[in-house]
């Protein structure tokens, strides 16, 4: 179960509120829980934890394919100078990427990656020149960019690289998140100044990629040594941006221009210092109050704005909406596979034809957030568009798949029965978590019953959610997440990370040997062909087995102002402001 990042619709765990999603700030429980010290609501920066968080579309990597899709330059070049306010609906419970699921961009205006990964997946130089593979994939000898130092003064060389992978592993950073991206990771050897050479246990075709994400964005080493809760307000990097006072709860964060920076990613549209003079980040946590101050003046841009405004906002010509889907798993219901009513795969099967999922998205989000079908989104690499069709709604095709299973009898209320047993499903989420989901679950839940199933949603405190979880006692839970890299599928549908002794990110408890070796085999491939057909091939299956319910894909949806310019989407569809400007 995992989560992104900080405004995406399907990032909210387990909740309570009883607002119209289309109405509330989808993005701000999702975050929270992600990162929470609970830790196993949240996980790795793409991972939908095992259905006790959702994830929200947004850390990743610079993409310099991204336009200025809202406001294009209008004949004159970037301006330097100006602040620009951005409201966010919340901020991170930790700045550190390397311990919390901290939203990427709240660490990425701080923090440089070694390498970036473009739109289409391809790895590019950043604070990594370059970098050799052994022949084996065990091996990767990374040559560093000179002259680069973290705004503290120190130099950044191949021991910062060392000190930064080794802090990410730690047992003592906790990593809620970034630890997966390089679980495969084993030592760092320090070349000389500006080589490094890393080992892995074993080849991992993701490895790159997880380099590329914000949650291994590179912090000063001298950072890494004392008391971990420090970082979680005030990080150090070589990142265009810098902030003295850091992250305050509740409030927020301000950033000044790191003057003499020089050494953005490839491809980036402005290699030198940042236009803008500062970057405050405000918390407004309701949906109404930070559309105000977008609307008013008081703000410059707002994220997670509510579906139902986003029609409205997009006809002023004063203001733009910029939105990008995320990569990764979308906000689903996942089935428990292993045990209880729904480990009979007819009725798995039964629940996705016999609820007409699409519609109820597009009731709820105005078509904000692109109905998915399927266990990746599209802008993922590797996503296969062949298994679309087998999440079509056919509502005579599922009751055949209820009789088919012996659930043929009704009870007084319509409910279907088998042996004298109503057919009964229990969706567990956290009340503070899930609130903003809560319309959307009471429609899912009105739908089933117009099949002849009892859903009951369960709205329990996070202690009793983790006891059952654990247990796999609970038929269906929520879960999604944000992840550039198809290697996800691994996360979410590997036995390996099912949730026993700990939360994790398989929430539908699937266990299939065929698909654990084809996950295993795709991540040590070095060829990507053969790595798209083997996930193609694990999308196929997990569809055939009906192991996750799709709903819709995560989105980051960004309104600005008329004079915001030059803001792009990193690949995991969260904003990036290196380049962002402000016309007069």
């Amino acid at each position: 179960m995992h989560t992104p990042d900080t405004s995406l619709p399907g990032t909210a765990l387990p909740g309570t509120a009883t607002t119209d999603p289309a109405t509330t700030d989808t993005a701000a429980p999702a975050e929270r829980l992600r990162t929470s010290r609970i830790r196993r609501f949240t996980f790795r920066p793409g991972v939908a934890v095992a259905a006790l968080t959702t994830l929200l579309p947004l850390a990743a990597a610079c993409s310099s394919t991204a336009k200025d899709a809202a406001h294009p330059a209008a004949g004159g070049s970037p301006r330097a100078g100006g602040n620009l306010t951005l409201a966010v609906p919340y901020g991170p419970t930790c700045l550190d990427p390397h311990q919390g699921q901290a939203d990427a961009l709240f660490s990425r205006a701080v923090l440089d990656s070694l390498v970036w990964q473009d739109n289409k997946g391809a790895i590019h130089p950043w604070l990594a020149k370059s970098w050799k593979i052994s022949d084996d994939q065990r091996t990767y000898t990374f040559t560093l960019r000179s002259g680069v130092t973290f705004s503290d003064g120190t130099p950044f060389d191949a021991a910062a690289v060392k000190a930064n992978l080794d802090h990410v592993v730690a047992p003592a950073t906790k990593s809620a998140g970034a630890a997966q991206l390089i679980e495969n990771y084993r030592s760092a050897t320090v070349v000389d100044d500006h080589t490094v050479e890393v080992t892995l246990a074993a080849p991992a075709s993701s490895f790159l990629s997880g380099l590329a994400s914000p949650s291994l964005g590179i912090e000063s080493p001298a950072t890494l040594t004392g008391d971990p809760k420090a970082l979680c307000s005030k990080i150090v990097g070589t990142g265009p941006f810098t902030s003295a006072a850091g992250f305050t709860p509740q409030q927020g964060i301000s950033y000044r221009r790191r003057d003499g920076y020089a050494w953005a990613p490839e491809g980036a549209a402005n290699q030198g210092p940042a236009h803008l003079d500062g970057l405050t980040v405000r918390v407004v946590p309701e949906n109404s109050s930070r559309l105000g101050a977008l609307t008013s003046g008081q703000a410059d841009a707002a994220s997670a704005i509510a579906p139902v405004n986003v029609a409205k906002l997009k006809a002023d010509p004063a203001f733009a909406v910029q939105s990008a889907v995320a990569p990764g798993v979308p906000f689903s219901y996942s089935p428990n596979t292993e045990q209880g009513t729904l480990s009979d795969v007819r009725l798995r099967k039964a629940l996705r034809a016999g609820i007409d999922w699409p519609l109820i998205v597009r009731k709820l989000y105005f078509g904000v957030y692109p109905v998915a079908r399927g266990p990746l989104s599209p802008t993922t690499p590797g996503y296969s568009k062949a298994i679309a069709d087998q999440y079509t709604y056919d509502p005579a095709a599922a009751a055949a798949l209820l009789d088919e299973a012996g659930w043929t009898g009704r009870d007084a209320e319509n409910y279907r029965t088998k042996d004298g047993k109503r057919l009964t499903l229990d969706f567990l989420y956290v009340g503070d978590y899930f609130g903003p989901h809560i319309a959307l679950a009471t429609q899912i839940q009105a739908a089933a019953k117009q099949l002849g199933i009892e859903l009951r949603n369960q709205n329990l405190d996070a202690g009793s959610y983790v006891k059952r979880v654990l247990a796999g006692d609970y038929d269906l839970l929520n879960s999604s997440n944000n992840n550039f890299s198809p290697d996800t599928l691994r996360l979410i549908f590997g036995s390996a990370h099912i949730p026993t002794t700990k939360i994790d990110n398989n929430a539908a408890r699937y266990h299939d040997a065929g698909v654990d070796a084809k996950l295993a085999e795709a991540l040590a491939a070095g060829d990507p062909q053969k790595q798209s057909s083997l996930y193609a091939e694990v999308q196929q299956k997990v569809t055939d087995d009906a192991a996750i319910l799709p709903l819709f894909n995560n989105a980051y949806v960004l309104g600005t102002s008329a004079k915001v310019h030059g803001v792009v989407f990193e690949q995991q569809s969260f904003p990036n402001f290196a380049d962002a400007w402000l016309s007069q």
